[in-house]
């Protein structure tokens, strides 16, 4: 097995930026900082996103409402600050992004518009393993438009004796009453990086539409969103993006859905911003993915994903993924003896490992935590979750955790 001194000289070798972000103290073992492993759960704070949330919030103090165009960022068309880095992080167009809302109100306005079931086409097929709040989206959409969930929502399940999904089987079940194909890009409970590209053209031939829950992979891996023709997309900004709980998040629509006549809800700020002004009754929606929001933005939410854009920006996803890989590799190596349920190819997952573990994975968590000083995130029974994040995880933190997990499961 490696030592201590091994990690360490790897991490001489391969930094990455943990100089940029606050690390909690350890509640537990030998070291000063935890070894955090739930970045997939909720990201570090960097450490500027203080002094620029605070830049914001005296803007407000000195100039209260002429800040929306006198601020040192103007809140008017705050908005924009983010839509090129967001664009670049996921491979988009910038007319086709918009920072928005959460997560989940960002999957249910656009399905609004791009779940248009009909009696013979009106399935939705995610998979088993989807995260709770996508199951229940899209089973509520399809009880509002009067179709029953347990028919109409096709859950798909890896292959007995196996614990990640197939593309082949996934384009297998995309028959001609499929309606919407919603599938997270990583899946939060194995860690599978899904083949977006494959069964995006999949589902386009099959005649669905295809979007995409980018929760776990935005920030994550590199995204080519444009270039592989998905419809939609949305993501939160709290896991690998760094920007605080309940962080606002993000909506792909691909350009050729711009300017139409998609069904879509409205607002005051879905309307053409030389017009918003005018105060006119109908809405002049611009052709951009802006005519999805409906809202005007939360400045003060938005001012730390700003911040954390700019992080990814400057150094680079590709970059980034070279040391995820490099980083997950070698955590996968400590924990041979493990059961780890993730795929092992590193092409087919993200930064993260998940194992299935005995005796209570939530008790193993505490102790790992309390006990080690390494900060892991559980899922109930029995799946144990470490995300080795690339810009603040250390090879030292991947030798600590497969230490600590040692001890404790002896």
């Amino acid at each position: 097995m490696s030592t201590q001194a091994d990690a360490l000289q790897l991490d001489a070798a391969d930094p990455g930026h943990r100089e940029l972000f606050d690390v909690p103290p350890a509640q537990g073992g030998d070291h000063p900082e935890v070894a955090y492993f739930a970045g997939n759960s909720l990201g570090l704070r960097p450490k500027a996103t203080r002094a620029e949330l605070l830049q914001d919030l005296d803007s407000w103090a000195a100039l209260g409402v002429e800040g929306h165009l006198d601020a040192e960022r103007p809140w008017l068309p705050y908005h924009e600050l983010l839509t090129g880095p967001a664009a670049r992080l996921v491979g988009a167009l910038p007319s086709e992004t918009v920072v928005m809302n959460t997560l989940t109100v960002n999957l249910h306005l656009l399905m609004v518009s791009f779940y248009r079931p009909t009696r013979s086409r009106h399935r939705i097929v995610i998979e088993d393993s989807a995260f709770p709040s996508d199951s229940y989206a899209v089973r509520s959409q399809v009880r509002f438009h009067g179709y029953d969930p347990e028919d109409a929502v096709v859950r798909l399940r890896p292959r007995p004796g196996e614990n990640s999904l197939r593309t082949a089987d996934v384009v297998e079940q995309l028959g001609g009453d499929v309606a919407l194909v919603l599938l997270g890009g990583v899946n939060y409970l194995t860690g599978e990086l899904m083949d977006i590209p494959t069964i995006t053209k999949a589902g386009h031939a099959a005649g669905a539409v295809v979007g995409w829950d980018l929760a776990h992979a935005a920030g994550n891996v590199p995204l080519a969103l444009h270039d592989w023709n998905v419809d939609f997309a949305a993501w939160c900004s709290y896991k690998y993006l760094n920007s605080g709980p309940g962080a606002i998040a993000g909506a792909f629509v691909h350009e050729r859905h711009l300017g139409g006549d998609l069904p879509r809800f409205e607002g005051w700020w879905s309307t053409e911003a030389k017009t918003r002004f005018e105060m006119t009754p109908e809405s002049r929606p611009p052709a951009s993915a802006d005519a999805w929001q409906v809202s005007n933005p939360p400045i003060f939410s938005m001012s730390p994903v700003r911040t954390s854009l700019e992080i990814f920006d400057r150094i680079g996803i590709d970059v980034l993924r070279e040391r995820s890989v490099r980083l997950t590799a070698y955590l996968s190596e400590l924990l041979a003896g493990f059961d780890v349920i993730t795929p092992s190819d590193p092409a087919r997952r993200g930064a993260q490992l998940s194992l299935r573990v005995r005796g209570g994975a939530g008790e193993l968590s505490r102790r790992l935590r309390f006990e080690y000083g390494v900060i892991a995130d559980s899922r109930e029974p029995d799946v144990l979750r470490l995300a080795p994040v690339p810009l603040y995880s250390t090879y030292h933190d991947c030798w600590r955790a497969a230490s600590a997990l040692a001890g404790v499961m002896a």
